[in-house]
């Protein structure tokens, strides 16, 4: 028997997608395809994709119009559109739910982001049970208005459906009489979205949004048993929107740091590689990656390129080109990702506290401030090889507020060892400097120096000194961190590198973000970091003195000036 979903374009995108000299996919679209294309071939045994589901999505896409092109929307549907329909509508439990609970997508412009929204919301409505409800929810008026406009071209332009006896296009909403249920756009300036049970949700232009909207939608979910979240936009310049933190889990989840299986992302925004040199100028990759329709099209494809000669051109259109057209955040063009998080997993050893003993080492604090986390490194080197192992501190008041803020879950980090709960509602920096002062008689090791940065560490580093340990302030400046920054990713990409296992600090590494300054230095820059970065932090104070002992030994320590 012929395999529908096997044999479709959804696959055969996903499988385009994963090719491995395919750079047109980017790489967390190259992800996603591989993880659902597992499911398809049974790789779990409590999820499947549903044939069953998937013919009847056939069915109503073939008896849908396309208002724009002389075809049905089952004919006319962009490669990128048939995965996401066919991943949210089909992937399911073997008891019936929705596998997915969350859809993302991040898009540029002319990429036909409404009507994909609006073929999934007719598709909701005409497949979910009775009397659900759903809704759509926009910065303001006029974008969610675009969208019903969108779904009313469709209902009007496809006779199976414009009989009243199928859909209701009222003033406020759109009813659908074969199963009683009902869409009503929202509008973010205007609309409550409090006390709305949505059984399926969109949030549109997340970018122009804060997370309210998404978490109030949410909230009211949590008591169906098969509920769904759809969150489309662009990039936006702005660094506090709902979209970020969206991206933020997508990336994390896709990479096996968090748990957030029940999420579909397909992320269209260029490679890191890709952001470097003024490269979005001149390689068409950037275009192709950001723009998924642009690789069959043509006319779409030489549009775009035609707004990058105006922004190569014009600085006055340049942000609104990246941002819109690209997926690239303006300001954040020079930033790059510190490691990829595959090759320092490459490094990972099971924790040995028997290596440790006897060993000479050094120490790297990152104090933080208020309510942020504060990190102890210990590092040493053996035959080359730069050893690590490092630690969180966190308010022991604020775990559950971080885990859900940042998708990290704080208490299993807890219960493993690598992050510590102390303090209340700021970190106590006395069990800090406690358990800084312990690790000697702890793992048997020889402390040679401690690295700090002066910001909020004097009185810690006070306390230290006066119990006899030699504490060393390293400058966090661009000049004295290129150094032991290019050192560190050196060890991790030769596998130099070993760290006891430690969730919380690929986290880190995960989240960090390096920057070069005007001489070509590269460093971490903390303020263009997508989460926390002081584990990183405290292991690169701890790799600068373990480099300035390689170069001068501790004799001759350089103080910096």
């Amino acid at each position: 028997m012929k395999n529908q979903i096997r044999d479709g374009p959804a696959v055969q995108y996903a499988k385009w997608c994963i090719e491995s000299d395919n750079e047109k996919a980017p790489h967390y679209v190259k992800l996603q395809a591989q993880q659902w294309l597992n499911l398809v071939d049974g790789g779990t045994t409590d999820v499947y994709v549903d044939e069953k589901a998937y013919d009847k999505i056939c069915k109503l896409l073939k008896l849908m119009a396309h208002p724009d092109l002389e075809c049905s929307i089952f004919d006319g549907l962009e490669d990128y559109q048939w995965l996401l329909i066919t991943a949210v509508f089909c992937t399911k439990y073997i008891d019936g739910r929705r596998y997915y609970e969350t859809a993302l997508l991040e898009i540029a412009r002319k990429n036909f982001k409404t009507f994909t929204a609006a073929v999934v919301f007719l598709l909701l409505m005409l497949t979910e049970p009775h009397f659900s409800r759903f809704f759509s929810v926009a910065p303001d008026l006029k974008l969610s208005s675009e969208l019903k406009v969108a779904i009313r071209k469709i209902i009007k332009s496809s006779p199976a459906l414009a009989d009243d006896a199928v859909f209701k296009v009222l003033r406020s909403e759109i009813r659908c009489k074969l199963t009683d249920s009902e869409y009503t756009p929202l509008a973010y300036s205007q609309d409550k979205m409090d006390g709305k049970l949505a059984h399926a949700f969109l949030a549109d232009e997340a970018g122009a949004m804060d997370n309210y909207p998404i978490e109030a939608m949410r909230s009211s979910q949590i008591t169906l048993r098969s509920k769904l979240g759809i969150i489309i936009s662009t990039q936006y310049p702005n660094d506090n929107n709902a979209m970020l933190d969206e991206i933020d889990i997508s990336k994390k989840t896709l990479d096996g740091l968090i748990d957030n299986r029940r999420r579909f992302s397909l992320l269209y925004e260029p490679d890191s590689y890709l952001l470097q040199d003024d490269q979005w100028q001149t390689n068409d990759l950037v275009i192709y990656q950001s723009n998924p329709v642009a690789v069959k099209n043509q006319e779409i494809f030489q549009a775009v390129c035609d707004m990058r000669t105006m922004a190569v051109l014009y600085e006055n259109k340049r942000e609104n080109f990246l941002c819109k057209h690209c997926n690239i955040k303006f300001k954040g063009l020079g930033v790059e990702g510190y490691v990829e998080i595959t090759k320092v997993r490459e490094c990972k050893q099971a924790e040995n506290p028997e290596f440790w003993k006897g060993k000479s080492v050094y120490l790297g604090l990152d104090l933080s401030q208020t309510d942020d986390n504060t990190a102890v490194a210990m590092a040493t080197a053996v035959n080359g090889v730069l050893y690590a192992k490092v630690w969180g501190f966190i308010p022991a008041d604020r775990k559950d507020y971080k885990s859900k803020k940042e998708g990290v879950d704080y208490n299993r980090l807890i219960q493993q060892g690598v992050c510590f709960a102390c303090g209340d509602e700021v970190i106590d920096y006395g069990f800090v400097e406690r358990f800084v002062l312990n690790l000697e008689k702890e793992y048997g090791v020889n402390v040679i120096q401690c690295g700090y940065d002066r910001w909020n560490a004097l009185s810690t580093v006070q306390k230290l000194e006066s119990s006899c340990m030699e504490c060393v302030e390293i400058k966090q400046h661009s000049s004295v961190l290129h150094s032991p920054t290019k050192l560190l990713k050196e060890k991790i990409l030769s596998k130099q590198f070993c760290y006891d296992e430690n969730l919380l600090l690929e986290v880190n590494f995960q989240n960090a973000r390096c920057k070069y300054d005007t001489n070509l230095n590269l460093y971490v820059a903390k303020k263009f970091c997508d989460g926390k970065v002081d584990m990183v932090v405290a292991l690169l104070n701890a790799t600068y003195l373990i480099e300035q002992d390689m170069l001068f030994g501790t004799d001759d320590f350089i103080v910096q000036t």
